[in-house]
């Protein structure tokens, strides 16, 4: 097929309403799965944080009848800390993914080349959160029944609200997670249809 000069240099022609009407749901469909995601991290992160709690517990050796002062704090446990890292991240790219969204309104050519990198980083956080929370997630389990087979005993009988506010963090984890999914589904979706009406007005 031969294109002419004047054809080339011809721009193509406006979306058609439908074109905009998708991209406008698109829009708002993603906005407000970034402000869950942020709400989801940032309330997960809380609860993780302030998961404190000091009770009189009798550890081995010591006396008969003799109870100790123990605290549980969430950085004591590796698997807690990389649950609230992850969620910071996911947290911190809501916002910064929501203030490009916005800048795209003015600058158009602004998406179009970071589309293809958010939609990467959409990715990427996923497998970070998810890994996270599967992480909190099994150590939670262990604190909550506990492993006979090798002498684990159960902690959370006894730290209740460590435990309970854990179970909260991880839950909205757990929510993030399936938020970061849908946005990652909506991303490859947008690429696909930019792509698509690209090539509907080149032709």
């Amino acid at each position: 097929m031969e294109y002419s000069d004047d054809k080339l240099a011809t721009p193509p022609e406006s979306e058609t309403p439908s074109m905009a009407s998708s991209r406008v749901n698109c829009f708002v469909g993603d906005v407000a799965l970034r402000v869950s995601l942020f709400a989801a991290t940032l309330v997960g992160v809380v609860f993780m944080v302030t998961s404190k709690q000091t009770e009189l517990v009798a550890v081995p050796g010591a006396p008969v009848g003799v109870k100790i002062p123990l605290t549980a704090k969430f950085n004591q446990e590796p698997a807690f800390v990389y649950l609230v890292i992850a969620l910071l991240i996911a947290c911190l790219y809501s916002i910064i993914k929501i203030v490009a969204m916005f800048l795209k309104v003015f600058k158009p050519t602004f998406s179009k080349k970071l589309l293809l990198h958010f939609a990467l980083l959409d990715l990427l956080i996923f497998g970070v959160v998810v890994s996270a929370t599967g992480a909190a997630g099994a150590v939670g389990y262990v604190g909550w029944k506990g492993d006979g087979h090798v002498g684990w005993s159960k902690v959370c009988p006894i730290y209740d609200k460590f435990c309970g506010h854990t179970a909260k963090s991880i839950a909205m984890s757990l929510l993030a997670s399936v938020i970061l999914f849908l946005l990652s589904m909506l991303s490859i979706f947008s690429l696909y249809k930019r792509a698509r009406d690209q090539l509907i007005q080149a032709n």
